[in-house]
């Protein structure tokens, strides 16, 4: 469904009964989070959503965004009141974790427990000194190879599970998931080189305007909060994950052995049960 929010429409999904605990989850698209994990937050009112200028939400251009990283904060805000969830439990995945922290900062009564996934504190650019930036081994890797054509469904799934393989870690790559995720990514978005690309790696964030910095206000934070992060990631490497549960007052730091970036299916079980008692 499309729901309106802070002047655009965002494409929303829900698993659950309304009436039992919400639990927003925050990605690039609503795919970033995987059906089967989403379905098995039994007894949890679960949402997720596409972003601006991804899926099937309000596009414009990508490569030009005309709103802030505080704009997809606010969106996150009024869909959580236009949705009647009152205080959710929040879930930011990548960058979608830039947008959770916000949330929980700005808005901190809307916010019943936060947990970030394989995200870092800092917005897109150069990192700080005492965090570990992007491998760059498998940056020149990921990077280096040929473009797919955007508007050619077998092209860009072949791109993708490639990217999947650079970034899964050594227990984390499953071929035929990283097929058919990319699959649903594209069947969902609109056919335009852009919309693909911005839908599949969300290349509005190396745009926008993430200004001020956020990372000196996480001890603000007063939610319950869980941190999950691989010990293979290697676009936002784990020492990240370390930061931002130190710096988050009472954080818990959920590594997951031999994963990358993001969450394969052999840590659904655990992501799954830490997300349940995390938003009891």
């Amino acid at each position: 469904m499309l729901v309106e929010v802070n002047g655009v429409e965002l494409c929303v999904e829900t698993f659950g009964d309304p009436a039992d605990p919400p639990v927003l989850l925050i990605g690039i698209t609503m795919e970033s989070w995987p059906d089967e994990l989403c379905a098995a937050l039994a007894g949890r009112y679960v949402v997720r959503y596409d972003l601006r200028d991804t899926g099937q939400s309000t596009y414009v251009d990508p490569d030009k965004p005309t709103y802030t990283l505080r704009d997809l904060v606010t969106d996150a805000s009024e869909l959580l009141t236009a949705l009647e969830l009152g205080r959710a439990h929040v879930a930011g995945l990548g960058v979608g974790g830039f947008v959770a922290q916000l949330l929980a900062l700005d808005h901190p009564d809307q916010v019943a427990s936060l947990t970030l996934v394989s995200t870092r504190p800092v917005a897109p650019g150069r990192v700080d000194r005492d965090l570990p930036d992007h491998d760059p081994e498998v940056m020149k890797q990921l990077f280096g190879r040929p473009q797919p054509d955007w508007t050619d469904r077998d092209s860009v799934i072949d791109y993708m599970t490639g990217s999947a393989a650079l970034l899964g870690g050594s227990a984390g790559f499953d071929e035929q998931d990283a097929r058919a995720t990319a699959g649903q990514i594209f069947d969902r978005s609109r056919r335009t080189a852009k919309a693909q690309r911005a839908s599949h790696l969300g290349t509005a964030f190396a745009a926008i305007d993430c200004r001020p910095r956020w990372r000196n206000r996480l001890p603000e934070i007063t939610a319950p909060t869980l941190v999950i992060h691989g010990d293979e990631d290697p676009f936002f490497p784990h020492g990240n994950g370390k930061a931002v549960a130190t710096e988050i007052p009472s954080a818990t730091l959920l590594t997951l052995p031999g994963t990358g970036a993001g969450l394969p299916r052999p840590t659904w079980p655990t992501v799954g049960e830490a997300l349940a008692n995390v938003s009891a």
